[in-house]
């Protein structure tokens, strides 16, 4: 059974009138959390795909980039796409339950988070309103500001690339720290922590993104020491 299938058994139990909300409260044990984030990355994408005031065919093909849909799953999709786009409830609330479901501080959170600035800069432009709507996201996750400035950083071209921002360092840090710091971030991206994370297979591509961004930030820091 294939991971949208599995999405859809479980729309299928919703009671009518029920919305995504009502099944975020249901997806907490561990076997669940791959679907939850299957769920969760088209939820909030349906809702900020929406932030800027136009749905574009290139935020709708981004989300194909996050996630590499079979052929004959994309009815499976659109249903949750459709579900997240009508129902009444707010992404704050989405984003709330979403925080329960995997936990304080799960590193699927900050995951999550990069598939949404995937998705919002797929049409060539970063709106104030996306960028309002994945900071209010990242503090309803309670993730550090760094945090949501590095992963930043990695998807908005005209974006600060502040490279101690990107390895989460203070300006301060010394050489060894940064090293640390750059060589902890690569280990974070490695494959096999993201599927230990949850995250279907699909999903972990982005992962190239955030390496490349990771390690320019390391060049240009000990370039400046050299």
């Amino acid at each position: 059974m294939s991971i949208w299938t599995r999405v859809t058994d479980l729309l299928a139990r919703l009671a009518r009138g029920d919305g995504l909300s009502t099944l975020f409260e249901q997806l907490r044990t561990p076997p669940e959390k791959t679907v939850g984030f299957a769920i969760a990355t088209v939820a909030l994408g349906a809702k900020i795909a929406k932030a800027d005031g136009l749905v574009t065919r290139n935020e709708v093909a981004a989300f194909r980039e996050v996630f590499i849909i079979p052929e004959g799953e994309e009815g499976n999709v659109a249903r949750v796409y459709d579900l997240a786009r009508q129902d009444t409830a707010g992404f704050e609330d989405y984003a709330r339950r979403i925080r329960a479901m995997f936990g304080e501080g799960a590193a699927q959170l900050g995951d999550l988070l990069e598939g949404l600035f995937h998705i919002a800069v797929a049409d060539g432009d970063y709106h104030p309103e996306e960028n309002r709507f994945i900071a209010r996201v990242a503090e309803i996750f309670h993730l550090p500001e760094p945090e949501f400035l590095r992963i930043r950083a990695e998807f908005v071209p005209d974006a600060e690339r502040d490279p101690y921002d990107v390895l989460g360092v203070p300006h301060g840090a010394s050489l060894e720290e940064a090293r640390a710091a750059w060589r902890a971030l690569v280990r974070e991206t490695h494959p096999d922590r993201l599927l230990a994370h949850g995250l279907p297979e699909e999903a972990i591509r982005l992962a190239e993104k955030r390496l490349i961004c990771i390690n320019q930030a390391w060049e240009r820091i000990s370039a400046k020491a050299a």
